[in-house]
């Protein structure tokens, strides 16, 4: 006789899930994303590295003052192709996670690095035009010659939404999406600790562009802080016998360069009083930018 009851299957991604959370006690293999790491630091590297040298270098023919520079066109390739990226580090990651949180994340960031190249397109179009980024918004002559001085305001407002509003966030989520990742980046198998010679040659070109964002972004609050909270849970994750995998490791290589990179970098201009006058708080971090206008762009 048939049974007439039929079985009832799984919900969808429930199989997924359940693997996702064996895998989380660090007994899965794993290998170093050498793929996505190649992409991630390409694409750091020439669309937003690269993004205000191809504005300088291009005519000025080419792209109009009141049209988007070719550094704008850059920058909108970032904001669509780093999102993704990030998405698909996370789908990599053993851990399973809210999608409420990663959506709303990738959202902020999205927005945040939208808001920035609209003030990043102004302020370096202004360069153009005579304005020194190493001095204050204010202290520009060529906002002291507007008329009425009130539109000074209105360019402090937009260099509020570019600096500070834009970059928080932009970055918090970024940072917040690379240690979510972090955390799922632990094995049982010390082996899998060590980094294969593909990710050492990353290492370099990554932990530099990390310094880049760090100081051109002044983000050095949000950086110094996931770092430290890398730290925590590393120390807590020993203590479960776990060891960090290949990624892992490279994650922590590239910000421990970076760290040592923003220190040469203080050291380096530790008595510069220009732009000692523009960053007058306790962190003491200029913006190669700002270095650029003042001693490099000045000379020539």
């Amino acid at each position: 006789m048939q049974s007439s009851v039929r079985r009832r299957q799984p919900a969808p991604g429930l199989s997924t899930r359940f693997n996702s959370a064996q895998s989380d006690d660090g007994s899965r293999i794993s290998r170093f994303h050498l793929d996505l790491w190649f992409y991630f630091t390409l694409q750091n590297w020439l669309l937003d590295f690269g993004r205000p040298i191809v504005m300088l270098i291009l005519p000025l023919d080419w792209f109009p003052l009141n049209k988007p520079s070719a550094g704008d066109y850059f920058h909108m390739a970032y904001n669509i192709i780093t999102p993704l990226l990030l998405l698909k580090l996370i789908e990599r990651s053993p851990k399973t996670l809210p999608n409420s949180v990663i959506y709303v994340s990738i959202i902020t960031f999205v927005m945040g690095a939208s808001i920035h190249l609209v003030g990043d397109s102004v302020n370096h179009r202004l360069i153009f035009s005579g304005y020194q980024l190493h001095l204050s918004v204010r202290d520009n002559p060529i906002m002291q010659k507007l008329d009425p001085p009130t539109l000074v305001d209105s360019f402090e407002l937009l260099y509020y939404y570019d600096e500070y509003l834009g970059h928080s966030m932009w970055y918090i989520p970024f940072f917040l999406i690379l240690f979510i990742y972090f955390t799922g980046c632990f094995t049982k198998i010390q082996g899998e600790s060590r980094m294969p010679l593909s990710a050492w040659a990353l290492l370099a070109p990554s932990s530099l562009y990390y310094w880049y964002l760090v100081t051109e972004g002044q983000i050095f609050i949000i950086f110094i802080f996931t770092f430290f909270a890398m730290l925590a849970i590393i120390m807590h994750q020993k203590r479960k016998g776990l060891h960090l995998d290949s990624n892992g490791v490279f994650l922590l290589f590239s910000f421990s360069a970076t760290l040592l990179l923003i220190a040469v970098w203080i050291i380096w201009l530790w008595n510069d009083h220009i732009l000692r006058k523009k960053y007058p708080g306790v962190i003491y971090i200029p913006e190669p930018w700002a270095f650029y206008t003042l001693h490099i762009n000045s000379f020539h």
